[in-house]
């Protein structure tokens, strides 16, 4: 019985292992090709055929959930530390935090093309595969985890937790908006974008408290 657990055991890390391996294959086709990137050119940079990519993902539609799931995680786990991070004051950890986004984005600008909007003929050539319907995922996940920060950290008194969700997706919705447009034509620079946005927001995130025994905000 333990030597049957044991080689189940093995398997699942194996096709864990294997599943991460492939998709480091399509993280590098995707910074070469951006939106341009298909399975083929991924199970080629894999090593392998198309089916056996399919048997792995179901089709692009599945290997852009999988892909978006890995760098949503990366995303998130640097907004956190950008917001636990030592601040002299909230503004400039609001300011740290935008910056976050926006540098993620100006770094790995093929992989944020690929995720936001994949090729018109790609749609075309692979039934099922609609970035509006892959990318709200990844935009209301964004939101409910500012929202629970901003829930933690901030004071808002009756009808506090309404008012987080509507300001993550209402902020996440800003910073996808504003670092899109920004991205493509470069008006100015990443610090002013920065300073723009973050003037925006201020208003009533100026004069609300810490919430009491919680992380500062």
């Amino acid at each position: 019985m333990e030597t049957g657990t044991s080689q189940r055991e093995d398997q699942r890390q194996a096709a864990e292992r294997r599943r991460r391996e492939l998709l480091e294959a399509a993280d590098r086709v995707v910074l070469r090709d951006g939106p341009e990137a298909s399975m083929n050119a991924i199970a080629a940079e894999a090593g392998i055929t198309k089916p056996i990519l399919y048997r792995h993902f179901g089709d692009k539609g599945g290997l852009y959930r999988a892909l978006a799931k890995r760098h949503t995680d990366a995303l998130l786990f640097s907004l956190r530390a950008a917001l636990d991070a030592p601040a002299p004051d909230r503004r400039r950890r609001v300011e740290a935090t935008l910056d976050t986004y926006l540098s993620a984005i100006e770094a790995r600008p093929q992989v944020y093309r690929f995720l936001m909007h994949p090729a018109d003929h790609d749609q075309q050539q692979e039934q099922g595969f609609d970035v509006g319907h892959h990318s709200a995922p990844l935009l209301r996940r964004l939101g409910e985890e500012l929202a629970k920060v901003i829930a933690e950290r901030v004071e808002l008194g009756p009808g506090g937790e309404e008012q987080a969700r509507v300001w993550g997706h209402g902020i996440v919705g800003m910073m996808h908006a504003a670092g899109d447009w920004w991205l493509r034509e470069r008006p100015c620079s990443r610090e002013q974008l920065v300073s723009h946005l973050a003037e925006l927001m201020w208003g009533r995130l100026a004069v609300a408290d810490d919430r009491v025994g919680g992380p500062t905000f």
